[in-house]
């Protein structure tokens, strides 16, 4: 991973640091640099600390970039992020990465704070045609809910690992896909999420014949 003395960067204010979720955030700072939804920025709070990635999780005409984010207690930089108030400093790298090519009618397929670049794409108009397939253990995880049910309808369908049997699927996204009946081996898959979760769920699609050439990913740490 990349050092800070190896970054182009800007200091920032915080806009805002919503808990949205138990442990769960979306930190925002004013746009400075344009960028392409699926790029994500490095974050930090101080030079002795190494940066960490984020998907950006807002449309590119947005005034605001969005960073969803889980605190990790174990973790160097999170339970830092999530003591931040407006007006704190932030130090925001420009936005970076090339996970940022849509084919029509795509499928997305997240665990987690995964979804974050397919929020992007979403609100950037950038994914017609959308399947959208994440993964929680808690109903509290289903981040941006309200408004990919309004945006997507049945073409959204939440994993729940941990919850009751009810109206969402009782299971993790790779239960999910293994026995999916819409699953089409000709749309373009869109994966994001932990290495285990995105090369568990890219086996699992090219069992069921979905072609290598259609599968893309992203893994986050």
């Amino acid at each position: 991973m990349k050092k800070w003395n190896e970054f182009d960067y800007d200091i920032q204010r915080v806009i805002s640091n919503q808990s949205i979720a138990p442990g769960s955030y979306i930190l925002k700072f004013k746009k400075i640099t344009p960028f392409l939804a699926g790029q994500v920025v490095a974050l930090g709070i101080s030079r002795d600390i190494e940066p960490r990635y984020y998907s950006i999780a807002s449309g590119e005409n947005d005034e605001l970039i969005s960073i969803l984010y889980s605190e990790r207690v174990e973790g160097q930089l999170t339970p830092m992020l999530s003591m931040l108030k407006p007006g704190d400093n932030l130090m925001v790298s420009k936005p970076f990465g090339t996970y940022t090519q849509v084919k029509p009618s795509p499928i997305f397929i997240a665990a987690g704070t995964g979804i974050a670049p397919f929020i992007s794409m979403l609100m950037s108009n950038k994914a017609k045609g959308a399947t959208l397939i994440h993964g929680a253990r808690y109903t509290d995880y289903f981040y941006y809910s309200d408004y990919l049910e309004n945006t997507l309808g049945n073409r959204y369908i939440r994993c729940c690992s941990r919850c009751e049997q009810g109206s969402l699927f009782v299971g993790r996204v790779t239960d999910f896909v293994k026995q999916w009946n819409d699953l089409d081996p000709e749309r373009p898959y869109y994966l994001c999420g932990s290495a285990e979760m995105v090369v568990e769920t890219r086996d699992i699609l090219i069992s069921r014949g979905v072609p290598v050439s259609n599968i893309n990913s992203e893994i986050y740490f």
